[in-house]
């Protein structure tokens, strides 16, 4: 496959018109009044793809009104979402049927990777699987690819094409899978280092190493994984962790001389900064302290969490003052249900509601934008409006459907504390036809 040139990237200069709101500093640990920067009638300013200015608009724009303007009034201007764990060669088989975890892998997620050693059919997957994510808003993924180089190379080639900041690797996996999709140690390391030299830091792109989870790894492969985040100290690692009863009993037979499944990623070198682990639903409470001492990242999971029976997500202990660490939302996708971060956002409320606990509108948006960018060491670029930040941006309706304008008869409120319940009711019941548009370095990409 021959490798793109980048594409020209866009430098567009606007203003945008609107309610904006973003999030400053986490919620979890500072009054929603500090963290959360709420501006009733704001003004977006965006020069040359990135966030230039923002503040009433009564207030800025006599100074700005040279740049074209787009009106969003009634709308609420957000950053855009941040997924952080999905995996694209599990598009077509999003809302397979009736199995948990170690059995879905065999009987649906196995099969459906093996064609994505064909790069055409890669790339027509690619293509559509990002088309979904920026319809429902989501700006920023790290995404699983397959097992094979071409799965890696027809992801960022679409990517590439789109301007998008996103983050990828190739699935590493020596044991306890199908032939069909098992590389080497060796193999696997030498695979993702081109991988690495060809697209890590082209454009917006960035790399992770991906071991799909220590099940399917031999201890050789971990440890060459931690190889290559030593050789390219910015890489991502990203896999799974602790996510179903069954996994972490499995895990503890095959590695028997560690102490528990993250001591399996800790002792091979995979526990550090800019790792992201998704689920942790059966993490102890000695997992999430060595996590937050490592300055390691969860992405939780809920609909697929529910989807696949694995458990609640204990955001409570993740968010404690003692140990915090960051965490992230994921779809998931295909044991996730939906590409949507508004829907996965309803799916984390429930599960904090199961746990006694409660997650704010505020919380909500938080986990989907900056607290996102935080799990990725993105929030310099990604995740608020804070000027000189890339202008990937999500135009929200608060009366997309009729539902909606029944819930929100009223013009946007003027304050914080009533702004809460329609952004609470577009968490709840929105999804991609609340998305009224989606932007990337300024340049509106859907609809």
């Amino acid at each position: 496959m021959g490798q793109p040139s980048a594409p020209s990237v866009p430098s567009p200069s606007l203003v945008l018109r609107g309610t904006l709101i973003d999030c400053v500093a986490d919620p979890f640990f500072v009054p929603e009044s500090e963290a959360v920067r709420y501006i009733p009638d704001g003004l977006l300013v965006i020069e040359n793809g990135h966030i230039a200015a923002l503040g009433p608009f009564a207030d800025l724009y006599s100074a700005y009104q040279h740049l074209p303007l787009v009106d969003y009034s009634g709308h609420l201007i957000t950053p855009g979402f941040i997924d952080t764990h999905i995996h694209y060669p599990q598009t077509g088989m999003i809302a397979a049927y009736g199995e948990q975890l170690l059995a879905w892998l065999n009987q649906y997620t196995f099969p459906t990777e093996r064609q994505f050693q064909d790069p055409t059919y890669a790339r027509q997957v690619a293509d559509l699987f990002l088309d979904e994510l920026l319809k429902n808003g989501t700006t920023t993924a790290l995404v699983f690819a397959a097992v094979f180089p071409e799965s890696v190379d027809a992801f960022f080639e679409a990517a590439l094409a789109r301007n998008l900041r996103m983050i990828s690797g190739k699935v590493l996996m020596d044991c306890n899978a199908p032939d069909y999709l098992r590389d080497t140690a060796q193999t696997g390391y030498d695979q993702s280092k081109a991988l690495i030299e060809k697209w890590h830091g082209r454009g917006r792109l960035l790399y992770a190493v991906t071991p799909r989870f220590a099940a399917t790894s031999t201890e050789a492969q971990l440890k060459a994984a931690a190889k290559l985040l030593d050789e390219f100290p910015d890489l991502y690692l990203h896999t799974h962790l602790s996510e179903n009863v069954n996994e972490v009993a499995w895990i503890r037979e095959l590695f028997p001389q560690y102490d528990g499944y993250l001591d399996v990623y800790d002792q091979t070198g995979l526990v550090r900064e800019r790792s992201v682990f998704a689920h942790g639903v059966q993490l102890t409470d000695e997992e999430f302290r060595r996590l937050s001492q490592a300055k390691a990242a969860i992405s939780f999971c809920p609909t697929s969490n529910l989807f696949l029976g694995s458990g609640l997500f204990r955001i409570e202990q993740a968010k404690s003052t003692e140990h915090p660490v960051n965490v992230g939302l994921g779809t998931d996708v295909g044991a996730g249900t939906s590409f949507s971060l508004l829907q996965t956002a309803n799916e984390a409320y429930k599960v904090a509601q199961l746990r006694g606990q409660k997650l704010s509108a505020f919380k909500a948006l938080f986990l989907a934008t900056l607290g996102g960018a935080q799990a990725l060491c993105l929030d310099d670029k990604i995740g608020s409006f804070n000027p000189g930040n890339e202008a990937d941006i999500v135009v929200l309706n608060p009366q997309a459907t009729p539902l909606l304008a029944l819930r929100n008869p009223a013009p946007l409120e003027h304050d914080l504390a009533t702004i809460a319940d329609p952004l609470f009711s577009l968490l709840i019941m929105g999804d991609d036809r609340a998305i009224a548009a989606t932007y990337i370095l300024g340049q509106r990409v859907n609809p």
